[in-house]
């Protein structure tokens, strides 16, 4: 025993404190799960059904906007590809998830 330590200090002191109990651990764990849940992974599925949704309903005449930043109307629809005029007399093909927004007509005049 040292010289400047009590026996009551030297005892206490050597007892541990006591962790987090099993069920406080869980209901922490139940907690990340559920902030997860809403803040990450419910949006993004929310998201990915919105732009299915868009990518489904797409149709002969629609103006679009796709991932590269063009703008064109949308000639000719098939099951993974739809083709799109993009200039008078220029049209290209592309993939139907490329497309990001479907535009309000006249909106490719007015960009013009």
């Amino acid at each position: 025993m040292s010289f400047f330590i009590s026996q009551a200090m030297a005892d206490a002191g050597a007892a541990a404190p006591a962790g987090p109990s099993a069920v406080g651990q869980l209901v922490m764990l139940g907690g990340f799960v559920l902030i997860f849940y809403f803040l990450l992974w419910r949006p993004q599925s929310k998201r990915a059904k919105e732009h299915r949704e868009l990518v489904s309903n797409l149709g002969k005449g629609d103006e679009v906007a796709t991932t590269g930043g063009m703008l064109g109307k949308i000639t000719a629809v098939t099951d993974d590809y739809v083709a799109m005029e993009i200039a008078d007399g220029t049209e290209v093909k592309l993939q139907k998830v490329a497309v990001t927004a479907v535009l309000p007509k006249g909106t490719i005049k007015s960009v013009k």
